[in-house]
């Protein structure tokens, strides 16, 4: 599963950074689907304002912050009590905390989203905002911080795989399925809610 992952990842990464490189208009064309989307406020991307996603969305989050408990509290505890065996194996706790910090906390959340300056979807001009549009290759965009390149949610979503090589080898497969479920999930509300453009999720991942 390792190689043929990473083999499969890459590929997506590429298809999709040409295709919409070239043709950075697709995110715009998905996007205006659901800007079109106006409730009884006259609110347009209505579904970011929607209760339903939007507990689903903050469900999606926790389980994130679940699965990454039982690591951080076994390297607490063996700090403590360093004579104490760790609640789980210190390779898999290591490598569960490395990961998320690493990925969606350093490289998503502090290199890319405060220093890529692309606008979310709802700041543009064409959907009402006073920014301009920029491509997915294109750091220089008017967002000062917290921008739409690339989704910290979907990143935190995607996560999910590195406990799920974890778990057992009947279990395995099961647990990748849900973890690319729950990161293509996190991807959709976010791309309908209007904070990313579809290529924003797709690099998360």
């Amino acid at each position: 599963m390792n190689r043929t992952g990473l083999i499969i990842s890459l590929a997506i990464a590429i298809l999709v950074g040409v295709a919409f490189g070239v043709f950075p208009a697709l995110d715009l064309a998905v996007s205006r689907h659901f800007y079109g989307v106006v409730d009884s406020s006259h609110n347009v991307f209505a579904w970011r304002i929607y209760p339903p996603l939007m507990q689903a969305r903050n469900a999606g989050l926790w389980i994130g912050t679940v699965l990454v408990a039982p690591a951080v509290a076994a390297v607490l505890v063996k700090l403590v009590l360093p004579r104490r065996k760790m609640l789980i194996a210190g390779r898999a706790a290591v490598f569960l905390i490395a990961t998320l910090a690493l990925a969606p906390g350093l490289m998503v959340n502090v290199l890319l989203k405060d220093h890529w300056g692309r606008p979310r979807p709802i700041d543009v001009v064409q959907f009402g905002g006073t920014q301009h549009f920029t491509a997915w290759w294109d750091p220089r965009g008017e967002c000062p911080a917290n921008c739409s390149f690339v989704s910290g949610d979907v990143a935190g979503a995607f996560w999910t795989i590195a406990p799920a090589a974890l778990a057992p080898p009947q279990w395995r497969a099961l647990a990748y399925g849900a973890a690319l479920a729950l990161g293509t999930g996190m991807a959709a509300i976010r791309v309908m809610a209007g904070a990313h453009f579809v290529s924003d999720t797709v690099f998360a991942g």
